[in-house]
């Protein structure tokens, strides 16, 4: 069977939220600390976002059977995506995955396979994934060799602070969390002060939840050497799991250095590392504990697999940036057996708001009491039309 036509568009995806929150929003809430803090004085209002929606991408096979993937930053992934990627794959076996996998990583060398590009890629490979489980007739999850676990263990991320840290964290324990991740305020630019402050943050999480409830802490990339060994010591007292997303991605040289300063702490990170090589290098120098590629970031279904492949010969764990939100990364999870739990965040839930409320792809399984079992529907289980999509456009 072969690829008939690629087509991506942007597309703008809301969960089907009715269930008014139970405590009303806080205003001024507040942000988590980013790359940009240094300049946070010239973009008080985090104006210095990217504007671009999601990208679709649908690829359909000759007998009119189709798949999707979905990926970030539509603005230059759509142009990626239907400028260079459909006309090289149009015409190709869908059910060589591997090929084509490869031939998009090839094609774009010579404007780099990261970043935008791993998007595309991304969108793509996990479309075609998609489609050759309708073509067979078997979810995703099979394709890979079948489940090695009767159900995903799933943690809840703070990603929002717009009802208040307390309250969410409230919540997530009521709909059977066991483990949670907490997104730390401030960086070096706020000194001794804030990393008090963001010690204070992770000592009322463990009294809120007490000795027998997981805390990971992500620092989306804000941090430095120095700061680092200092909010590791300080944070001794609160047995965090692990600290994420550390440094700026590209920085190994600081990965090193930070591995060698705080050998006791548990690590994790590479939702901002692309396609299979920062994860061999981090692998093999062992700089990192726990792999964090996002199946939709990182080159897809196949990028993920290898990279679960890599951390297995190293002896290192993976758990997927973000993996629990979509199909994508539930099916990855739930057949490979290098992936112990697996990450709900894009908000998880207001309080008071069922997790039911919150999913963005129809039939996508929901989380209940802290684990998941993916669709066991062909490919990635998704139900909805061409149609749908469409409505959706941006």
């Amino acid at each position: 069977m072969k690829i008939k036509e690629i087509r991506a568009a942007a597309v703008t995806l809301t969960p089907p939220m009715k269930t008014e929150p139970r405590v009303p929003a806080i205003p001024g809430a507040g942000h988590f600390t980013s790359p940009m803090a240094r300049y946070e004085n010239e973009f008080p209002n985090r104006n210095w976002s990217e504007p671009w929606d999601r990208a679709a991408c649908v690829v359909t096979a000759d007998d009119g059977t189709w798949g999707v993937g979905f990926a970030p930053m539509s603005g230059p992934v759509l142009s990626i995506i239907n400028d260079h990627f459909a006309p090289l794959l149009e015409g190709q076996s869908a059910m060589s995955i591997e090929k084509n996998w490869d031939l998009m990583r090839r094609a774009s060398s010579p404007y780099g396979a990261y970043g935008l590009t791993s998007y595309a890629i991304s969108a793509l490979d996990n479309a075609l994934w998609d489609l050759k489980g309708k073509l067979l007739g078997l979810p995703a999850y099979e394709l890979l060799g079948g489940p090695v676990k009767d159900k995903i263990f799933c943690y809840a991320s703070n990603t929002t602070l717009t009802y208040g840290t307390e309250n969410y964290i409230e919540w997530f324990l009521e709909l059977g969390f066991k483990a949670v991740k907490l997104f730390v305020r401030h960086g070096p630019e706020d000194g001794i002060e804030g990393l008090n402050k963001n010690e204070e943050l992770v000592a009322g999480v463990r009294e809120q939840v007490g000795p027998d409830v997981e805390i990971a802490v992500d620092s989306w990339m804000s941090l430095n050497t120095e700061y680092i060994v200092r909010l590791v010591e300080a944070l001794k007292p609160y047995r965090i799991k692990w600290l994420e997303d550390y440094l700026l991605p590209e920085d190994l040289d600081s990965y090193m250095k930070v591995r060698q300063r705080v050998p006791g702490q548990t690590l994790a990170t590479g939702e901002h590392w692309y396609t299979i090589h920062p994860f061999a290098f981090a692998a093999g120098q062992g700089l990192v504990d726990i792999l964090q590629p996002d199946i939709s970031w990182v080159g897809g279904m196949t990028a993920s697999v290898r990279i679960c492949h890599i951390a297995e010969a190293h002896g290192v764990t993976v758990i997927g940036h973000g993996g629990m939100n979509m199909p994508y990364g539930q099916h990855l999870a739930y057949a490979m057996p290098v992936i112990p739990w697996g990450e709900r965040s894009e908000g998880v839930a207001p309080p008071g708001v069922p997790l039911e409320e919150m999913v963005l792809l129809p039939g996508t399984p929901v989380i209940k009491d802290g684990y998941l079992t993916p669709s066991d529907a062909p490919g990635f289980g998704l139900e909805f039309t061409k149609d749908w999509l469409e409505e959706r456009s941006s």
